[in-house]
């Protein structure tokens, strides 16, 4: 279960925000700030500082969304960013079908390509985090 907006706001100097790796992940990839920091690098030293720790906490979290080194060789190619939804289902242990419920009913984010979908290796390691807490 996500925690509540109060749980969040901590801050002995001032109101401050903990953000997660996941979440940190998710606002760099899909807010912009990547190409935010990118761009505006040099113009306020906290912003600067506070956009690097959400990147050094974010591939933190990518780096451990997918596993440990201690786990089994994954089946799937890791270097490509898009999967099947045959693949997703065999990385969750779900049916074609599962996967495609769960696209279909926004639980999952994918992409359709002509007549199939494809999911983002990021979006699965969210997905996974979000059925994992439930």
């Amino acid at each position: 279960m996500p925690r509540q907006p109060q749980n969040l706001v901590v801050g002995a100097h001032g109101p401050e925000v903990t953000v997660t790796g996941r979440v940190a992940a998710y606002l760099l990839r899909y807010a912009g700030l990547d190409a935010y920091r990118r761009q505006h690098r040099g113009e306020d030293p906290e912003v600067d500082n506070t956009l690097v720790a959400l990147t050094v906490v974010a591939l933190t979290w990518r780096g451990s969304a997918t596993g440990t080194r201690e786990a089994a060789p994954p089946e799937l190619d890791h270097t490509a960013d898009w999967m099947s939804t045959r693949q997703a289902a065999e990385a969750l242990g779900l049916s074609d079908r599962g996967i495609r419920k769960a696209i279909q009913e926004h639980r999952l984010h994918a992409v359709r390509v002509g007549r199939v979908w494809r999911v983002d290796r990021e979006q699965l390691a969210h997905y996974i985090e979000r059925t994992d807490k439930t």
